[in-house]
């Protein structure tokens, strides 16, 4: 980060805080992530990390037609900017069935999918969409370890498989596997973890296979082990960080190569010591999460945290000595995805100057 390439020559144009992103070093991450998937066809981004129609139009560009989001806002904003395919890895519940319907139906020429996990859910699913006469492809969710969401990958999950497949508005056509908890930073043990979670998946579609279903695709990983899956030419592939890149990944895996694409501009608002900055990027535009670093500074590298609240960072560093009320510094965020749902628009820079204004269209839920 010695370059300055986040430094931007019209920074008295743009307020602060602000959300930077940078068109050429977004291109050149999906340039590398279809290089490691080996063919732009294997992947489908997860869109959670960005939330901006502009990003997947980029991605459209470069040949990738599958995503992968998170809320029904994301999937809106894929399909409005003109993806074909789109996963919901989320089980809809609740008033999202109808919305997912009339999703369905305000996009008839894209194929809207879901997850499952439970059979009750499934039902619901089969009754709204058999009712409007439309019909939904769904995943079965599998936990691979990671304790948050899916069933085991055993017989639970083929009585749930076929359940789905005598369900009317439904069609179950494979799995979905995220092991969002391998982030080790050793390649060689993530790489091993990964395919330990995997190998118990692996035989369900075997024995799926095997009953007669259609298990064609699998859904597997995120940006930490992506690559891994990547050797296995039947898998999908859902990276999401890689297509802006965070300090924390940068920090956590040193085996993956992709460039800082995106940065926040603040301002020193205030200088309560010689040593001590107070700059006006509160957690209200930086992800309070996780606890510790948040945001990493290339031109104050030993800056200390000294209290963080609603709009105000404080900073402690010697070289905060040579900083004056008004002063513009760079940082760059610890962890993107939550920090750009914080902004309503990004801001592009080209060339090293603040051009336009990109939409983070999905961050609102509805």
């Amino acid at each position: 980060m010695n370059d300055r390439w986040y430094a931007i020559a019209n920074a008295e144009e743009v307020d602060s805080p602000s959300l930077l992103v940078y068109p050429p070093r977004i291109e050149e991450n999906i340039r590398r992530m279809i290089s490691i998937a080996g063919d732009a066809d294997r992947l489908r981004p997860h869109v959670k990390t960005h939330k901006m129609s502009a990003v997947v139009r980029l991605q459209l560009g470069a040949g990738i037609h599958r995503f992968k989001c998170a809320t029904l806002a994301e999937m809106e904003m894929a399909a409005g900017a003109g993806a074909d395919d789109i996963l919901l890895a989320h089980q809809p519940v609740g008033p999202k069935i109808a919305k997912l319907v009339a999703l369905s139906m305000r996009f008839p020429n894209a194929r809207l999918a879901a997850i499952v996990d439970d059979a009750a859910a499934a039902s619901r699913l089969s009754a709204a969409f058999a009712q409007a006469g439309r019909r939904l492809d769904v995943f079965i969710d599998l936990d691979v370890g990671m304790g948050r969401t899916g069933i085991p990958p055993g017989p639970p999950a083929i009585d749930l498989y076929r359940c789905l497949a005598a369900l009317n508005g439904l069609r179950p056509c494979g799995l979905h596997a995220y092991d969002g908890h391998l982030h080790q930073p050793g390649l060689a043990q993530r790489r091993q973890l990964a395919e330990a979670a995997m190998a118990p998946v692996e035989s369900l579609r075997e024995k799926l296979r095997a009953f007669g279903y259609d298990v064609s695709e699998l859904v597997a990983g995120g940006t930490p082990t992506f690559p891994i899956h990547a050797a296995y030419s039947d898998r999908q592939l859902s990276p999401g960080t890689c297509l802006l890149w965070d300090a924390g990944y940068a920090a956590m895996l040193p085996d993956l190569d992709f460039l800082f694409a995106a940065a926040l501009l603040t301002r020193v608002v205030s200088k309560p010591a010689a040593d001590c900055v107070c700059v006006d990027l509160g957690h209200k535009a930086v992800a309070a999460d996780p606890k510790g670093v948040r945001v990493v500074w290339p031109d104050l590298p030993d800056a200390a945290v000294v209290v963080h609240s609603e709009e105000h960072l404080n900073l402690r560093s010697p070289a905060a000595r040579n900083l004056s009320i008004g002063d513009v510094l760079y940082g760059i965020p610890w962890h993107i995805c939550p920090t750009c749902n914080l902004h309503p628009r990004a801001i592009v820079v080209d060339d090293g100057r603040a051009t336009a204004e990109w939409a983070i269209d999905a961050r609102q839920r509805n």
